[in-house]
């Protein structure tokens, strides 16, 4: 890319359509080196120490920057606890030292300690409300928690000091982009870029953008050029090694992901690309090493790390579970906690029947466990978020159980499925209610004739990265559009204007009657159960579905983990899996699943067997 006083010309478009495709957790700026702004500072202080009139004001100075210095250079080793040690007896000597706490929230928040973090901050902005850099510090924090708004105003706030200053500027556009505020995004990086084209933060967030957006082919480019100006700008080539696996480039994506990992020291930025790289080696099939890499999800640094309380031992590979107490926590989302559940039936089989095993879950979820898992016994979870980490416990009664081991539902895999072959070909793992199941039955019958095919579009959540994964509902018309089918309605959030929008090109999608579709997943799962399809992509729904052996048809992107080195779904031998070629590309999805319906519904006459099958 040739660069110079070429002004850069980056097209705005309306992007209201597109999906998005984001690094989660990663903000695609690289920011300048903040110890070195507080080494800085330091020296600085010691300068002004030396001024002081008063002697023994002049000895306090020296003993807390004495105390400074130690807690930086063990900031620079990454040992934040040590440095935190150090940083608390600067303050106990004078705790009106605004720099001193400004470095103990930086330890703090290296530590995943954003509660404690903010409140360091804060001391900090008291003692010295005109320091603007304590402004982008807080919003930096306040966007790794993803207070956007707050990030926004505070980015804003230090511009207004500092026009043009590259974190900032970055980080800015980083707050648009996870707002899908792209055009917003797009026209401040290109101002700032066209006065300093030789800063590659500055074009690795631009590429973070249009990645996000949908233009993979662009944002290559601007990685290219990132990497160009610095070679060693290893966040650029995380963030292209993530394109390349959306490019359907996966190994080729590992190799990138090793040279960051070398060059990293960042553990928040470290734990990001630990994680892809366990995704991407479940893409290409390395289950072995992907579930274990995917324990990095736990690490303090990670973000939205969730925190067990714990009982017992916690279970490693090498403990026999033959005979013992087990109790597991379901994690992740309402999802995952059923995608993962694919593994309690091995794991009642390895405690055998002397073993006891507890599963702790989302509170919807225990009566469809209960019935599933009949050996077990069933708890709701409880969960509290601060900030961002989530602490999740369980009530196991009085007198409480022994327990000799606790673990994650995920952790399990690393035993029970480390190849495509340990997968078992069971049509589903759950059991719905059969007295609901016929219930719905009826129902469906008499809201008129079949084929029923449920039908859902979106997510609850829709905000940020996740947006990239289901297709627009207005390309649904192939299938809605068919004829002879009836379609019912199993979307749960905010289906109102879809449905309407529907039912003004003369679509009718009926609502099942007598059913919270987003509380009641027990009687959800019967309902999924009686259907003869299921069609949507990856939500709850879809997966409660699948679980009980429902026939459904998923939408995917491309990079889809749960195909765990096939392009189906290991997990769900019900389901049949359409993909998108690339992020954006929804129309021949839709198409395909259109054809798939017509062909297993409408051409064989198969109608019910899947139900009965349930």
């Amino acid at each position: 890319m040739r660069r110079g006083r070429r002004r850069l010309v980056i097209p705005v478009k309306d992007s209201t359509a597109r999906p998005r495709l984001a690094l989660d957790g990663l903000d695609g700026s690289a920011s300048s080196d903040p110890l070195a702004r507080l080494a800085r500072t330091i020296e600085q202080n010691g300068r002004g120490a030396a001024k002081k009139q008063s002697p023994k004001l002049q000895a306090k100075q020296r003993k807390a920057l004495s105390q400074l210095q130690t807690g930086l250079q063990a900031l620079t080793q990454r040992d934040y606890v040590t440095a935190s040690t150090n940083i608390r007896q600067a303050l106990k000597v004078n705790e009106d030292n605004p720099l001193a706490w400004r470095m103990l929230a930086f330890a703090l928040e290296k530590q995943g300690d954003f509660t404690n973090a903010f409140s360091a901050y804060g001391s900090a902005a008291r003692l010295a409300p005109d320091n603007v850099d304590l402004v982008r510090d807080v919003g930096r924090l306040a966007y790794r928690l993803g207070k956007l708004e707050l990030a926004e105003r505070l980015f804003e706030r230090f511009l207004i000091s500092a026009p043009g200053d590259e974190e900032a500027t970055a980080s800015l556009a980083c707050v648009f982009r996870d707002q899908n505020r792209y055009d917003d995004a797009i026209t401040l990086l290109r101002d700032v870029i066209n006065i300093y084209p030789e800063r590659p933060i500055l074009w690795n967030t631009l590429g973070t953008v249009l990645s996000d957006s949908g233009d993979l082919a662009g944002a290559m480019v601007f990685y290219d050029e990132a990497l160009r100006l610095d070679p060693g700008f290893h966040k650029a080539r995380h963030n292209q090694a993530y394109c390349l696996t959306a490019l359907g480039e996966p190994e080729k994506a590992l190799q990138e992901m090793e040279i960051a990992l070398e060059g990293l020291t960042d553990p928040h930025e470290i734990s990001i690309i630990r994680l892809a790289k366990a995704f991407t080696q479940m893409i290409v099939g390395d289950l072995v090493g992907g579930f274990e890499g995917y324990e990095a999800r736990f690490e303090a640094s990670a973000d939205g790390a969730v925190r067990f309380t714990e009982f017992g031992k916690r279970w490693t590979l090498d403990d026999d579970l033959r005979g013992k107490s087990l109790l597991i926590y379901g994690e992740q989302g309402l999802g995952d906690e059923v995608l993962f559940a694919n593994v309690v039936n091995d794991t009642l089989e390895a405690i055998g029947p002397d073993g006891r095993l507890f599963i702790a879950v989302e509170r919807r979820l225990v009566t469809l466990f209960q019935r599933s898992f009949p050996r077990a016994v069933v708890l709701p979870h409880r969960s509290v978020r601060r900030y961002d980490t989530l602490f999740r416990t369980v009530d196991l009664g009085a007198p409480r159980p022994a327990i000799d081991f606790w673990t994650p539902l995920a952790s399990l895999f690393r035993r029970f499925r480390t190849a495509l072959a340990s997968f078992p070909g069971d049509a589903g793992f759950l059991v719905p209610d059969p007295q609901r199941v016929a219930h719905w039955r009826r129902v469906l019958d008499e809201s008129g004739p079949g084929p029923h095919v449920g039908v859902l579009w979106k997510s609850m959540n829709m905000g940020g990265a996740r947006q990239r994964h289901y297709s627009p509902f207005a390309l649904w018309g192939p299938i809605l559009e068919m004829p002879g089918i009836r379609f019912v309605n199993l979307q749960y959030a905010d289906a109102e204007e879809d449905l309407a929008a529907a039912k003004a090109r003369g679509i009718d999608i009926w609502t099942p009657p007598g059913i919270d579709l987003k509380m009641d997943l027990d009687d959800l799962a019967a309902l999924c159960a009686a259907l003869d399809v299921v069609m949507g992509p990856s939500t709850a729904t879809t997966n409660i579905a699948a679980a009980v052996g429902a026939r459904v048809f998923l939408s995917a992107g491309p990079g889809c983990w749960t195909g765990f080195g096939s392009d189906q779904a290991p997990c769900y031998p019900s389901a049949r899996v359409f993909h998108a070629g690339q992020f954006g590309q929804w129309e021949s999805v839709m198409q395909q699943m259109a054809e798939a319906l017509s062909e297993e519904l409408l051409s064989d006459g198969t109608r019910g067997s899947q139900s009965d099958a349930a």
